[in-house]
């Protein structure tokens, strides 16, 4: 399936994403300002791009894995989500659970995109059918 996604540009430096093979499912996003994050810390970081994801997708935000092994570089609430009707400017959640300062340069790729189809439901109260295993969370299957 293909659909289109129109990104904006919303400073002057944004790169737009792009797939880095035929065969990835996720395109890299760069940002615009340099930075740094300490251990334990995070910061929202800019990307210069605004989006129009058409309606009953969603555009997923999600770490590179290579940040994620090297430097211990994640997104706070992976995966993020951007709405089909959000039109500001995409940003991006870094934390650093490594134990190095983390520097990124203007340009950099620090994070990845997904498109992802959506399915609405209907939310209703109700009674809820018995199942084998009923309220039995948290660890509750692992006898």
């Amino acid at each position: 399936m293909t659909i289109r996604v129109a990104f904006k540009k919303l400073h002057k430096d944004a790169v737009l994403p792009k797939y880095g093979t035929e065969g990835s499912a996720g395109f890299d996003f760069h940002v615009v300002e340099p930075g740094k994050l300490w251990p334990c810390e995070r910061v929202l970081v800019k990307t210069g791009l605004a989006v129009q994801v058409p309606e009953d997708f969603e555009l997923q935000l999600r770490p590179r894995s290579g940040l994620a092994l090297k430097k211990g570089i994640t997104l706070t609430n992976t995966p993020a989500t951007i709405d089909s009707d959000y039109r500001g400017e995409i940003g991006i959640i870094l934390e650093n659970r490594g134990h190095e300062v983390f520097e990124w340069e203007a340009g950099d790729r620090l994070a990845q995109g997904v498109i992802s189809p959506i399915v609405r439901a209907v939310l209703y109260e109700g009674e809820l059918e018995e199942s084998a295993r009923g309220a039995g969370g948290y660890g509750s299957t692992g006898k």
